[in-house]
């Protein structure tokens, strides 16, 4: 990680954005384009562990999750839904099972096990892999948006990551390291959660090019 190119995109935030995201023309930008904060609060009910054994209601929240979401393609939306709800029996339940892992258990086998199922539907994007992670945990998990994660990774120079279109949980682990490190250099102010600090990454990607 280049920490100077980090603190200097810091500086140059604040001074546009004092108070970064809680500053009141950032707020009103974030409310006007993006609704994290309230598909977050809808998805940690939803997706709750007891919610589980009703797979059928859990995988209708799954779909409900990434079609209001702002950050998934408004391309991918009905693609995703009509392929979940076109799955025979046997795979909504290894879905379902995948989920739950990827979740509330054994990540990387949940996370191969959803990948296993949007490759039959040539649904293996990184933004319907990660929309899920994301909402349930906003503080935690990351969100991979493609032009984002590549710009971010040649600006701040981020060392062991090499970005491929396939989605793949090393990847996934390790970036989501590098944003949690990254966060713990600047202002908390610029991390309410992770999409918010993955956005202020973007935008100073965007300022320097």
């Amino acid at each position: 990680m280049n920490l100077s190119k980090l603190r200097e995109a810091e500086a140059q935030f604040l001074y546009r954005y004092p108070g970064g995201f809680q500053n009141e023309e950032m707020q009103q930008v974030v409310a006007k384009r993006h609704n994290v904060v309230k598909l977050s609060e809808y998805a940690a009910t939803a997706l709750a562990k007891k919610n589980f054994a009703k797979p059928g209601t859990l995988l209708d929240d799954i779909v409900k999750i990434a079609s209001r979401s702002s950050m998934v393609s408004r391309f991918e939306k009905p693609k995703f839904r009509d392929y979940v709800n076109g799955l025979a029996r046997g795979d909504r339940e290894y879905l379902v099972a995948g989920y739950k892992r990827l979740l509330h258990g054994k990540q990387e086998q949940g996370f191969n096990d959803v990948l296993d199922v949007l490759t039959e539907g040539k649904l293996a994007k990184w933004s319907l892999m990660t929309i899920h992670l994301h909402h349930f945990r906003p503080q935690e998990e990351v969100f991979v948006k493609p032009t984002t994660t590549k710009n971010v990774i040649r600006q701040f120079e981020l060392e062991d990551l090499e970005y491929r279109p396939r989605p793949s949980w090393s990847f996934y682990e390790r970036y989501r390291s590098v944003i949690g490190d990254m966060k713990a250099q600047v202002d908390p102010s610029l991390s309410p959660n992770n999409a918010a600090f993955t956005g202020f990454l973007m935008m100073s990607t965007a300022v320097d090019r």
